[in-house]
């Protein structure tokens, strides 16, 4: 194989790409085969004058090869392994084992920061390549351990490596910081909803989905970025899929174990939600996962958005499909969902009268349909604070988020360790023929639930939900059996207040 490799995105997947190059005499040419598209394709120029810079000059017909060639080529990641592809073959440099090099180039040969980094990493620890990139790349490449990655900061750099004039600074591995996030809000900072704290610390325990509902400046998203806060801290797993996402979409990667919250509009399109586009680019449920998918306004999205979050909701990953191919990404997001009772707000609201028709009020609970508020675990409402609640301005408001998150985390190290041997993490994720097979249950608790069965509408999915979040319930506890109480609060929240707006 040709020493000098390349590399593009399928997925959250490097493919490598290797660099043929020929140069034949006649008119001055560059020509690029491969299925370039057109960031590839200009590529020309940044590379030539780039060489230029380095006091190299091209003459004759070049042709430049990147295979395979039934595979597209995207983007400016191919920009430095053509530079030394071209070099190499006309004398400049010589790479003398299989290597990797990506970056942008500058016309004056800076290499600039390029998306992909650590999916490259990964592909160059795999083969036991060197890895060349960009200065600005070395912070998120450090995390991936065993590769070995040479950072330079211009083309020029580089070549003098190559040569042996000088040695590029290498991306020595650092461990990613275990230090928490300073939450902000802070359940302390947040005054009554205690009903509404106590289940934010089970979604946070269990990874379970939560719905809240309540009228305008009940405190709705407030409580949704102080979930943030209690959290546990990504384990080397989920650090390693967050990286990979981040890194695809060139958003900034940080060292930091900190699960990702994104905050989506309710104008956001599928696509923005669920990926594809001409790149099958991930979309925010798989950028948000292994942490907060928060969904403000929920029936204002459009239905066919919703509709689209039920399959990896239910699977914990999604696959894009178009007609280029189709790509699988990770969608094992904890959603926070926030709506008001009704178009107005304020139905059901002691203090304010709602001004909705019957018919508005129709038309708005029919946004969402009951397979979606199925695969939402935990529902409660969110009742707007007493004016004496909301002049009040001294000492703490309950626990802090600090003290929240100790449970939280004492709680999924239990489920971890019962979990582990099936490649579980939480108890959201059981599988139903691990729930049937392991969860035990007393005659008691069975007897409740058969009588509960038998009073509420729950669908078997319904069930085994409210059977996950018992056990998330137990475990905060420290209770190896589930108890009659334990089913009796997760049964709660799927059959509560928060949904009686939706009976009416």
């Amino acid at each position: 194989m040709n020493s000098v490799s390349g590399m593009t995105l399928r997925g959250v997947k490097a493919v490598a790409v290797e660099v043929e190059v020929e140069i034949t005499g006649g008119l001055f040419n560059i020509s690029v085969v491969g299925l370039p598209d057109a960031a590839v394709r200009e590529a020309r120029e940044r590379v030539r004058a780039a060489l230029r810079s380095v006091g190299i000059t091209l003459r004759g017909r070049v042709a430049i090869n990147l295979a395979p060639a039934d595979v597209p080529k995207e983007g400016a990641l191919l920009d430095l392994a053509i530079a030394v592809g071209i070099a190499s073959v006309q004398g400049g440099v010589k790479v003398r084992r299989p290597s990797l090099f990506i970056g942008e180039l500058a016309l004056d040969g800076r290499l600039r920061k390029v998306r992909g980094a650590v999916p490259a990493a990964f592909l160059a620890k795999e083969n036991g390549w060197d890895l060349y990139i960009p200065e600005e790349n070395a912070a998120e490449v450090s995390l991936v351990e065993g590769v070995s990655a040479w950072r330079a900061r211009s083309l020029g750099d580089l070549f003098a490596h190559l040569r042996g004039e000088l040695e590029l600074a290498s991306a020595d591995h650092c461990e990613a910081d275990y230090t928490p996030p300073q939450a902000d809000p802070d359940f302390a900072d947040i005054k009554g909803q205690a009903a509404a704290k106590r289940a934010l610390e089970i979604a946070a325990a269990g990874h379970h989905n939560i719905l809240l509902v309540g009228s305008p400046g009940s405190g709705k998203t407030l409580l949704a970025r102080a979930l943030k806060g209690i959290l546990p801290p990504l384990s080397d797993n989920e650090l390693m899929e967050v990286l990979l996402l981040r890194s695809t979409v060139g958003d900034s990667v940080s060292s930091v174990r900190e699960r990702p919250f994104r905050s989506v509009h309710h104008t956001a399109s599928a696509v923005a939600l669920c990926g594809g586009g001409t790149t099958l680019r991930p979309g925010e449920i798989s950028l948000a996962s292994r942490g907060v998918l928060f969904l403000d306004e929920f029936p204002e999205f459009t239905r066919d958005v919703l509709e689209a979050l039920r399959q990896p909701l239910e699977d914990g990953h999604i696959t894009v499909s178009r007609a280029s191919g189709s790509v699988d990404y990770p969608a094992k997001v904890l959603m926070v969902a926030a709506c008001n009772p009704c178009p107005c707000g304020f139905s059901g609201d002691p203090a304010e009268r709602c001004s909705c028709s019957p018919s508005a009020l129709e038309r708005y609970r029919r946004r969402l349909s009951g397979p979606i508020l199925d695969r939402i675990d935990l529902h409660i409402s969110i009742p707007r604070l007493l004016p004496e609640e909301l002049v009040s301005l001294e000492g703490r408001c309950g626990e802090s988020s600090a003290e929240v998150a100790e449970r939280v985390r004492r709680a999924r190290e239990l489920q971890i360790k019962r979990w582990m041997p099936y490649g579980i993490g939480s108890n959201s994720e059981i599988p139903e023929k691990l729930l049937r097979r392991k969860m035990t249950l007393t005659a008691e608790v069975r007897n409740f639930l058969l009588q509960a069965l038998n009073r509420v509408r729950l669908s078997g999915r319904g069930l085994s939900r409210t059977l996950k979040v018992s056990r998330t319930i137990a475990d905060l506890a420290a209770s190896e059996q589930i108890r009659l109480e334990h089913v009796a609060e997760a049964l709660s929240y799927r059959e509560g207040e928060a949904l009686s707006w939706m009976k009416n």
